[in-house]
Parts: C-alpha cells; sequence; structure tokens
C-alpha cells in the first residue's frame, strides 16, 4: 500500500512539472575585452535609472538576478559595492491580430459564346484567434562603481501566452536570469536561444 502511495505521489510531482510549458529565452550579450573583473569581488542589484525598484515585481527578479551572480562567485556587499548591476524590466501584451476580417464576399461574371453569368461567394474565416501573449524583457548592466563604466551587459526576452503560468513573475524571474547568466560572460554580440 504504501508503495502505491508513493508511485502515486511521483506521478503527481512528475505531472506537475508539465504543468508550465517552457518556452525558449532569447538572450543577447556583450563585454568589454577584458573580463578579468567579472565574476569577482561584491556586486549590489540596483534599479536602472528610471526603474521603480520598490515594487514586488521589480524585487522579485532583483532577487533572481542576485541569486544568479551569487552562483558566479560574487559576494554580496556590506556596504558599498565594487560593482552594481543595473536591472531594468519592461513586461508588454501582445494582442493577437487577424491578416484580414472574418467574413469576405467576392463577385465574378463571365460572358461568352455559351452565354453570360454573375456569381457571389461568401468566404468565412474559421480560424481561431491567436491567444493573448505576454512579452517579458529583462536588462542587465554590470558597471564598475567607481568609474561608472560598463563591464557586461545583456538583455533575455521570453514571450508566452497570458493564460500560461508562465507568465507569472515568481516562475518568470527565475528562469530569465537563469538564461541570462548562462555560461557568463558569454560570446559578446552574440544572441542565443536557451530552452
Amino acid at each position: 500500500m504504501k508503495c502505491l502511495k508513493h508511485a502515486a505521489l511521483v506521478l503527481v510531482l512528475a505531472a506537475g512539472g508539465c504543468v508550465a510549458p517552457v518556452g525558449p529565452v532569447e538572450v543577447t550579450r556583450f563585454h568589454a575585452a577584458d573580463v578579468a573583473m567579472l565574476g569577482k569581488g561584491t556586486i549590489a542589484v540596483e534599479p536602472a535609472p528610471g526603474m521603480d525598484g520598490a515594487s514586488l515585481e521589480w524585487r522579485t527578479y532583483q532577487a533572481a538576478v542576485q541569486q544568479q551572480l551569487a552562483l558566479l562567485g560574487y559576494a554580496a556587499p556590506q556596504g558599498t559595492s565594487a560593482q552594481v548591476a543595473e536591472l531594468r524590466l519592461s513586461r508588454m501584451t501582445i494582442e493577437p491580430s487577424r491578416g484580414s476580417g472574418p467574413v469576405t464576399v467576392g463577385v465574378g461574371g463571365s460572358t461568352g459564346s455559351w452565354g453570360s453569368g454573375v456569381g457571389v461567394g461568401i468566404g468565412i474565416n474559421l480560424t481561431p484567434r491567436s491567444a493573448q501573449q505576454v512579452q517579458t524583457t529583462m536588462a542587465v548592466t554590470i558597471r564598475e562603481r567607481a568609474s561608472k563604466a560598463a563591464l557586461w551587459e545583456g538583455r533575455a526576452v521570453f514571450t508566452v501566452r497570458a493564460t500560461s503560468p508562465m507568465a507569472d513573475t515568481a516562475l518568470a524571474a527565475p528562469k530569465l536570469a537563469a538564461a541570462l547568466f548562462k555560461d557568463f560572460p558569454g560570446q559578446s554580440g552574440e544572441t542565443i536561444v536557451v530552452q
């Protein structure tokens, strides 16, 4: 009986992992020629100019970025950090569009040796409307605090259906952060797709 309960629990957990379809994240990164300063020392994640660092959404992404930076070897600052990671977010809803209206009308006519005629045709587009999507963009610029010189910058873009669990900030933040810092610092100027 215990084995059946454990097997049922494993199946439920495995099925739970399939609930949130994971789409690709497009990542573009650039870095200075000298990457010796990256991945060491202290760093603080701060809002990029114009960003509201007090919002719950921003703080969720901040925590995800801070976690990835710690995995890369950065330490949390005790006071002022040597480097700063400026975090910028944007989320937008993409409305589906149809190329043409749902109903089309065509008129045709002909004349010839066998007679003439006029015909009318009506076409109805039965294609279901595409679902609304949410596109999230996260951009991070790592700067040396003293000189404000940019050492590294990257952008991760992720688009999912608005009804997908991955449209939720709590699930999207760690996915975007992990994709952005995968194989850090990455090839400068290259765009990759992370599954």
